[in-house]
């Protein structure tokens, strides 16, 4: 009777573990029918960056949006935290059968999206890529080799480190190189102040450590990239562009001038016209 007992409390507490975790990898909202398009936001960024573009979209589509765990007021998860992140958006679109399905992605989210392509058994349309490169590390760290970065390092610790007012300072410079809009760097610097600490640190820690150079050989789906021209300029962007996709068979570049990293906030109506060009030319 007493292990009758043991066993009914054990599996009440289990229950219980379940029904109030809400930690998970990825939260996903969907609107809209039609052929299904996945929006991948950046780092930090949740997943409502992509609401104009969606309200256009939703119509004619269906949106699945997503945010990432740690960000966008999401609970975190345990690390390691990009390899679940992106085990998680490969099972949601087997589990749920998404059949051709495009695949937008911005920054860290085009990464994940090229990730996403190298899945040689899901049966994806297309992927845009937005700003993003299959190796941000390779292009930031001299002599890089992801086996040498770690979650302990003296950079991550500084970063947890730092109080709240130098957090700040830190997050208001990052966002002034990444759109030219003031109140868009306003919106970005908010999105980092308000994401998980841990996650910032460790979660880049991750993405600096993806290296999808050699997998690109992999993607037999069309691939477009809009990439932006500022600060470092067009001849710039278009060879770091050519040198990191060096291995893929092929994919249409289109340049986004006078626009930095964020393009939907510093050319809206022009990016939107460009994402329906570029899904129109499939259909």
């Amino acid at each position: 009777m007493k292990n009758v007992i043991l066993f009914l409390v054990a599996i009440v507490y289990s229950l219980s573990i379940n029904a109030t975790d809400k930690t998970q990898p990825i939260h996903i909202e969907v609107t809209g029918k039609g052929n299904p398009i996945l929006f991948i936001p950046g780092f930090t960024v949740p997943g409502d960056v992509w609401s104009p573009l969606v309200k256009e979209l939703e119509k004619n589509y269906e949106c699945h949006v997503v945010t990432l765990a740690g960000f966008g007021g999401k609970e975190p998860i345990a690390f390691p935290w990009l390899p679940k992140i992106n085990q998680s958006l490969r099972d949601y679109i087997k589990n749920n059968n998404l059949q051709n399905t495009t695949i937008v992605g911005h920054s860290l989210g085009g990464t994940i999206a090229t990730w996403l392509a190298t899945q040689e058994d899901l049966k994806l349309s297309e992927i845009i890529v937005i700003d993003a490169l299959p190796a941000a590390g390779a292009l930031m760290i001299p002599n890089f080799n992801p086996e040498n970065l770690a979650y302990e390092s003296p950079y991550n610790n500084q970063q947890l480190a730092m109080d709240d007012v130098a957090f700040e300072q830190t997050a208001k410079a990052m966002s002034k190189g990444m759109s030219l809009q003031e109140s868009a760097q306003e919106k970005i610097k908010n999105w980092i102040l308000e994401s998980d600490r841990k996650t910032y640190v460790y979660g880049y820690t991750d993405y600096l450590k993806l290296d999808l150079r050699k997998d690109l050989e992999k993607i037999v789906i069309p691939v477009t990239i809009i990439a932006t021209t500022e600060p470092y300029g067009k001849d710039m962007v278009t060879q770091t562009y050519k040198s990191q996709y060096e291995n893929l068979k092929g994919y249409n570049l289109i340049l986004a001038e006078d626009s930095a990293h964020f393009i939907m906030l510093d050319k809206p109506q022009w990016f939107t016209k460009q994402i329906r060009m570029i899904l129109s030319s499939k259909e």
